[in-house]
Order: structure tokens, then C-alpha cells, then sequence
């Protein structure tokens, strides 16, 4: 085992984001949380309200042995859409806004690089927030693992399911196999 290392990133609905690294090699945990607000513990109604300023993000512990940060933001250009400023699909409002904090320097430079990489992909110029990590709240635990938990729950179903099944047939050899 490696050196276990954290990339905080948000890109619309935590549940999305979380369903997906769950599945990677290499992640040991994908949890769900809020950063980047003024509020101490804020709540999901809270967070959900706008008011908060705080985006729901995953924060995903990695074996940097196993995976590395470049292919973690790799991951993650696929699976959202970086050039809607505070949407993915119909999720709308500043919560949902697509964001990667760093932890350090070598972090933000690996994250402006990747930019640079994935603008290629996009027409749209791509949005995507790039900040010093904030304090991380973990959200509740009924947030935690919810693909998991109820992938026959429409938004699962109609959202999450589409966006593990691109993961899993653009990064197949990244898939954990139960």
C-alpha cells in the first residue's frame, strides 16, 4: 500500500460523484460532503437553499500507489460536464457548481494542467472552480453511499446509473470488481 492521499471535488450531486469513485481502484473511500461555504456544519436543506455558498463535493481518499491525482481529475472530466456555471443536467444552483480544491501547490498545478488537457474535449470553455481546499463537513449519513443504497430510486436510475456505465466503459481497466 501506497501513501493515501485526498482530492476534494464536486461536480453537480455528490451521490453522482461518490457512485463513481466507490468503483475506481485505488479509492479507498468516496464521501460525500459540503465545502466551500460560510457556515459551520451546514445542513443539506441548508446547503440546498443557496444561501450557504457551499458546494456538495466527494472527498475521495486515494492509493497514490495505485492511482494518481492526474487520473482521479481525469475521471472526473468524464463524468461531468465542466462548462455549465452552477448546473449538471437539470441540478441548478451554486451547490451544484463544478469545483476542484486543492490541498497544496503540487495539487493546483496538477489541477490547471488537467484543465488545460480536458479544455480539448469541450468547445464551451470549461468553468470549472480551482480553490485552496476549505474545511470539508461530511454530509449525513443518509447521503452516504446512496447509489448503493437505492439504485432503483428514479434520480439513480435516471442519472447515476448513466454516468457509472460511461465511467465503467471509458475507464474499464480503473473498475474495482467486487
Amino acid at each position: 500500500m501506497g501513501t493515501m492521499e485526498k482530492a476534494l471535488i464536486g461536480g453537480g450531486c455528490f451521490w453522482c460523484i461518490e457512485a463513481v469513485y466507490n468503483r475506481v481502484i485505488g479509492v479507498q473511500s468516496a464521501i460525500s460532503g459540503y465545502a466551500g461555504g460560510a457556515r459551520k456544519h451546514p445542513s443539506y436543506e441548508q446547503v440546498c437553499s443557496g444561501a450557504t455558498g457551499h458546494a456538495e463535493v466527494v472527498e475521495v481518499t486515494y492509493d497514490s500507489a495505485v492511482i494518481s491525482y492526474e487520473e482521479i481529475l481525469e475521471i472526473f472530466w468524464a463524468i461531468h460536464d465542466p462548462t455549465t456555471l452552477n448546473a449538471q443536467g437539470a441540478d441548478r444552483g451554486t451547490q451544484y457548481r463544478s469545483v476542484i480544491y486543492y490541498y497544496d501547490e503540487v495539487q493546483k498545478e496538477k489541477a490547471e494542467a488537467s484543465i488545460a488537457q480536458a479544455q480539448k474535449n469541450w468547445t464551451d470553455p470549461i468553468v470549472t472552480e480551482r480553490s485552496p481546499a476549505p474545511e470539508f463537513f461530511v454530509a449525513e449519513e443518509y447521503h452516504q453511499d446512496y447509489y448503493s443504497e437505492h439504485p432503483t430510486q428514479g434520480y439513480c436510475y435516471a442519472v447515476i446509473a448513466p454516468k457509472i456505465e460511461k465511467f465503467m466503459k471509458k475507464f474499464g481497466d480503473k473498475v474495482k470488481r467486487s
